[in-house]
């Protein structure tokens, strides 16, 4: 029986996998037109997966490519010499393990100029490329017809030594544009960090012949298919909510589709006769939240990399005024590289899914704030029932009500709780005060992303009923009202009748309102709460 995977490579006969037919037929075909193809994004996105099933399905379609696979991951600290010894080992077993799973062996001259031939620095690679191409398009190899063309494929490329990096590129460079060499036929560059991030020398480009490949996330046609595996080989089904829930929380993101795969379908003991339901799948996103996987490690440690990256997310998150996607802002580039944001349809930057903007914000809002203890009044029911109906109903007017009227208690105390950015400690409060209350009956919360920025909507799911509550950052009347349009929209999309919208305004003078309202059909509760500038003075 196959597995969902999220450790290491991902093998079709070990792993369900989306099979990314048109992405692999693009890269076939630009392989045979002797690109030099170049695929940077972020870890866990399945790179490697991908050009690996590439390579043996171009195998498989022209047997007479052959593929060398090669890694540089653990190459960044060598010197140029024994970055080119351990080079030149690595082709000649690549090679030898072509010939071997093709069920052949390779000439005898072939071995022997592998066996003669020394790599040394860039200049001497050229001249290997050169012969080996001559020595594989003949035919005298064993049990194996001639190969006619080399296809290079550079895993980790970015592990590659600052000292090689800027020759390596030039000899590849001067291949490409050779009329006489055509070994390689084309060239694979795989990483993260992009040729121009990579510390070469900058006075002019030693790459400007790279043919950029955008690897996508899944789509939620292909998040379905891949479930439909899963649906086939053990007769368990999910709900069409709940994988397009999975879709929507987590954009696509290979890792965490995955991810919450394993946790859904192997953690949960969930009875095969039972299908998988948004119930599930609640408890299954709060459980991936609170663990310490490796692409939700890799994200928390990339966004405390820089103070300014917290400023900065938050106000992607926060602001109708959008924040552009220029990649020649340093804190832009890098959060891009890091896969937490990307760009928009507009051109704008968005935070890449639902489930690392709350990760973001558990992230940056203090685990204790020292007001939780004020957040209900006192003579408040332990298990929270005065905020539920008789039928088991949130009333979520009531409880917003009250955390309106907590902001206003706490007053300027709440400018004090350590470690958060005055100008968004609204919504931190807010997500913590939900959240506790969620916590408490029994409920789940977590992140929707309708547009990826200028908001932050809240979901709470208890007793099959769903509840939306919008935040936002005052930036004034036009922008106000046009968030109940939005939200009014989104609402409709989601089948809601009613929502809520809460407006946090830190201007000097501000206006508090209340007020409940019908848009396009859809019932909105909006307030608008001040944020205190700053404390009284004591004298």
């Amino acid at each position: 029986m196959r597995s969902f995977g999220t450790t290491g490579r991902v093998r079709p006969e070990q792993h369900y996998i989306v099979p990314r037919t048109e992405e692999i037929a693009d890269f076939i075909n630009r392989v045979k037109n002797g690109k030099y193809i170049v695929l940077f994004a972020p870890r866990q996105t399945g790179k490697t997966t991908f050009f690996r099933l590439a390579l043996e399905a171009l195998g498989t379609e022209d047997p007479t490519y052959f593929p060398i696979q090669l890694d540089f991951q653990t190459m960044r600290r060598t010197t140029p010499t024994t970055f080119y010894e351990h080079l030149s080992h690595r082709i000649r077993r690549q090679i030898e393990h072509v010939f071997q799973k093709r069920g052949g062996i390779p000439s005898k001259a072939l071995t022997q100029f592998l066996e003669n031939t020394k790599l040394t620095d860039h200049l001497s690679m050229e001249i290997f490329f050169e012969n080996l191409g001559s020595f594989l398009d003949s035919d005298s190899h064993d049990h194996v017809p001639a190969f006619k063309k080399v296809v290079l494929l550079i895993d980790e490329f970015d592990g590659i030594p600052q000292t090689v990096v800027s020759d390596f590129l030039y000899s590849l460079r001067q291949i490409y544009l050779s009329d006489e060499m055509q070994c390689p036929h084309s060239v694979g560059i795989v990483g993260v960090k992009s040729i121009a991030q990579l510390d070469y020398d900058r006075s002019v480009s030693p790459f400007n012949i790279q043919d950029e490949f955008k690897l996508p996330n899944f789509t939620l046609e292909q998040v379905r298919e891949l479930f439909q595996q899963y649906t086939e080989e053990r007769g368990h089904v999910l709900l069409p909510e709940t994988i397009e829930a999975i879709h929507k929380q987590t954009g696509g993101q290979p890792f965490l589709v995955n991810r919450l795969a394993q946790i859904l379908t192997e953690e949960m003991d969930i009875l095969k006769s039972e299908p998988i339901t948004m119930a599930h799948f609640s408890h299954a996103h709060a459980r991936l939240l609170r663990e310490r996987n490796t692409n939700l490690t890799h994200l928390i440690t990339n966004i405390r990399r820089d103070q300014r990256f917290e400023i900065l997310l938050m106000r992607i998150a926060s602001y109708d005024k959008a924040v552009p996607f220029i990649l020649y802002d340093d804190r832009i580039s890098e959060l891009t590289t890091y896969g937490i944001i990307a760009e928009g349809t507009d051109g704008m930057c968005e935070i890449v899914n639902p489930i690392y903007q709350q990760c973001i914000i558990l992230t940056l809002q203090p685990v204790i704030n020292g007001l939780e203890s004020e957040y209900f009044p006192e003579n408040i029911s332990p298990d929270f029932s005065d905020y539920l109906t008789p039928d088991g109903q949130i009333e979520m007017t009531r409880l917003l009500d009250n955390f309106k009227d907590f902001i206003a208690r706490a007053g300027y105390k709440i400018l004090q709780v350590s470690e958060t950015p005055q100008e968004f400690i609204g919504q931190y409060l807010l997500s913590t005060y939900l959240d506790q209350f969620v916590r408490s009956i029994g409920g789940a919360m977590f992140l929707e992303m309708p547009t990826g920025r200028g908001r932050i909507d809240l979901l709470v799911n208890f007793n099959q009923k769903k509840y939306i509550v919008e935040t936002k950052i005052w930036e004034g009347p036009h922008r106000y009202q046009a968030g109940k349009q939005q939200l009014a929209a989104y609402l409709k999309l989601e089948g809601a009748v009613e929502g809520y919208y809460v407006v946090f305004d830190h201007c000097r003078e501000p206006e508090p309102r209340i007020e409940t309202e019908t848009v396009d059909a859809i019932t909105i509760r909006s307030y608008v709460i001040p944020v205190i500038q700053e404390q009284p003075s004591a004298v």
